[in-house]
């Protein structure tokens, strides 16, 4: 089989492999997702959408089936977890939405998955497989292999890992070890509307910004749930991922806040708890036939909402790409690496600046904060994300 007509293997079915291969099918490529989990699905709960990913996600051909589930929230608070009261809130209202030709959304990640994996098995150009996972590749001027843990070979034109933070492709393309451990801890629970103290249902992505601790809520699944997801920078030594904890550890990082922030941690059940990771930039995210993609290349902190986000671009750009370049992998492959590079750099760098500076200030530097925030107006605010969020040219 020739690298013209072999398929395009992706590696992992999350948001970043499934969008990646739907792009690529759009264009006309076969493509092969493997996945290591025996079933598809994805964990966790509620997903920021800024405009970007609503660019990205029509250019996929999905956009109007994710807004029709959508919920579209009216600003983004901040709020003061020491004092209960509020700094700023930006607008995400029609000037919004105006100046960057899409909304501002929250969707349930269960949601958003099952959308893309939809309309992945809507194209006949797509096999998805599980059970598969990749543990390394091997490549030739005509095609790559990529080697399976049950030992079963998969050749194709190229190899995209979009195998996440612990990619084992990764490992064999850049070797930088393992991820950074952040010492951030996260809690997240669900929790039915009607068990959301009344004063704070709002329709807002809400912040409670505080001294190494903060609390984000915001309306899922038509109004029927909280997202509710808290943060305590303990300088946890270890990754972990999904482990239930009661709420007394929970509350444990919040005893210093204000009583109606503290509060709200007091709604949520079933916590689970995972210790932030991410890696700083990297150049090199290509060997030949093989690129990263998503958290395998750019893994980020939460604190800028943009790591779907910026997977789905990933996806769209990567299909442009071999869009452009059909007959040379190799050569798309770094067009797709250089046009990516950069953007996602700047985003896992702010992402680290602003749970530094927004999210985790305490004192004077709070009050800093809080001062510059207060003394800008809707349009700066507007003015200072349209890198990020100011239309596919961006991406």
């Amino acid at each position: 089989m020739t690298s013209k007509h072999a398929p395009i293997l992706v590696a992992g079915a999350g948001i970043g492999g499934l969008a990646a291969a739907l792009g690529l099918a759009r264009i006309g490529r076969r493509v092969v997702v493997l996945e290591k989990s025996k079933t598809l699905g994805e964990i966790g709960a509620g997903i920021q959408l800024g405009p970007n990913a609503f660019h990205a996600l029509d250019r996929l051909g999905v956009g109007a089936d994710v807004r029709a589930i959508a919920v579209f929230i009216d600003q983004l608070r901040l709020m003061d977890a020491m004092s209960g009261d509020e700094i700023v809130h930006i607008p995400l209202d029609e000037p919004f939405r105006r100046r960057f030709g899409n909304p501002y959304a929250v969707v349930h990640r269960g949601d958003l998955h099952g959308m893309l994996l939809r309309a992945c098995r809507d194209q006949a150009n797509v096999e998805l497989r599980t059970g598969c996972q990749v543990t390394h590749y091997d490549q030739d001027g005509a095609g790559v292999t990529a080697h399976l843990a049950d030992g079963e070979r998969v050749m194709g034109a190229a190899l995209i890992a979009a195998d996440g933070l612990w990619s084992a492709i990764r490992k064999q393309v850049v070797g930088d070890g393992a991820p950074r451990v952040s010492g951030h801890t996260t809690y997240r629970s669900v929790i039915p509307t009607e068990q959301m103290p009344e004063d704070l249902r709002w329709n807002a992505a809400t912040l409670w910004a505080g001294p190494k601790c903060h609390i984000v809520h915001y309306p899922l699944s038509g109004w029927k749930l909280f997202n509710l997801v808290v943060t305590y920078h303990n300088d946890a030594p270890e990754p972990v991922a999904g482990k239930p904890v009661d709420e007394a550890e929970v509350l444990r990082g919040f005893e210093h806040i204000h009583p109606r922030a503290r509060g709200i941690i007091r709604h949520g059940k079933d916590w689970k708890l995972w210790v932030l990771c991410d890696r700083d930039p990297v150049e090199r995210w290509v060997d030949g036939r093989v690129a990263l993609l998503g958290d395998a290349a750019h893994p980020m902190l939460q604190y800028f909402a943009q790591g779907a986000c910026m997977a789905m671009e990933d996806g769209v750009c990567l299909a442009d790409s071999v869009a452009a370049y059909p007959d040379r992998i190799e050569a798309a492959l770094e067009r797709y690496r250089h046009q990516r590079v950069l953007r996602t750099a700047r985003v896992q760098l702010q992402s680290r600046a602003i749970g530094d500076h927004i999210y985790h200030p305490a004192g004077a530097h709070a009050q800093l904060r809080n001062a510059m925030l207060r003394a800008k107006s809707a349009e700066q605010f507007y003015d200072g994300l349209a890198w990020l969020y100011g239309g596919p040219a961006a991406a």
